[in-house]
């Protein structure tokens, strides 16, 4: 069975050049790809920025992608923002993982089981992460991921995947974290940011269990160039027996 995800910073919907906020670029960024799954992170929900939108529904909404789960990470003045998942198969046993480190902004990764529906059924493990930006502090974070019961209490055939925003600047956190603890990266050269020129591969996705992976992709249209200022990654999986 085909699988396709992908994982984006939105930047709450704001663009990384004219900075306007414009959701409608995001969906059209997305619409294009036609994903099974979309781990976003930077999601704002009821915030002034944002015309107070809650974001992961209208997301959603315009995609015709009915199962969303939303993790409220920071709390603002007004309203909050975080990790969102949008799916176009159910999603159970969701929770959150705390992933703050001592003195450092408070970070926290989404995770859920997706269960996909198609001529069979699968379910696949999600992990959604925006890690923080000092090195020392992504290696804790994805230690804290990796050790968590999400993905300790998993057979080790279950289709799991741990994506999203790493900030991983110096593309060493695969080689010296990821790796060892049996993922493989499906995302290494998708240089991703800024979008308008990306320079820098900030956003990762990483695989384990019975997954096929097919390729992946930076999604670089005019309107993905212009719409945040990350572009997403896109994925392609079969899902195995």
């Amino acid at each position: 069975m085909r699988f396709r995800l992908i994982t984006y910073n939105i930047h709450k919907g704001i663009g990384g050049v004219d900075r306007r906020y414009r959701p409608e670029r995001i969906i059209e960024a997305l619409a294009h790809y036609d994903a099974d799954v979309i781990l976003l992170q930077e999601v704002d929900d009821g915030v002034p920025r944002s015309h107070h939108d809650c974001q992961v529904d209208l997301i959603g909404d315009a995609l015709g992608m009915p199962y969303r789960a939303f993790q409220r990470n920071v709390s603002l003045t007004q309203g909050y923002y975080g990790n969102a998942m949008i799916s176009a198969y159910p999603l159970d046993e969701v929770h959150s993982l705390d992933l703050s480190v001592p003195l450092k902004k408070r970070r926290r990764a989404l995770v859920a089981r997706c269960v996909v529906r198609r001529e069979h059924q699968r379910t696949v493990q999600l992990v959604n992460c925006h890690l923080g930006l000092a090195g020392f502090e992504r290696v804790i974070q994805l230690r804290k991921i990796l050790s968590s019961k999400a993905l300790t209490h998993l057979h080790h055939t279950t289709p799991t995947i741990v994506a999203g925003d790493y900030n991983d600047v110096w593309g060493t956190l695969g080689r010296r974290v990821m790796e060892p603890a049996g993922f493989t990266a499906a995302s290494k050269a998708a240089k991703t940011f800024p979008a308008i020129m990306p320079v820098r591969s900030l956003d990762r996705i990483y695989f384990s269990g019975e997954l096929r992976f097919d390729h992946s992709f930076p999604a670089r249209s005019d309107v993905a160039r212009q719409a945040s200022d990350h572009l997403p990654v896109v994925a392609d999986f079969e899902l195995t027996a």
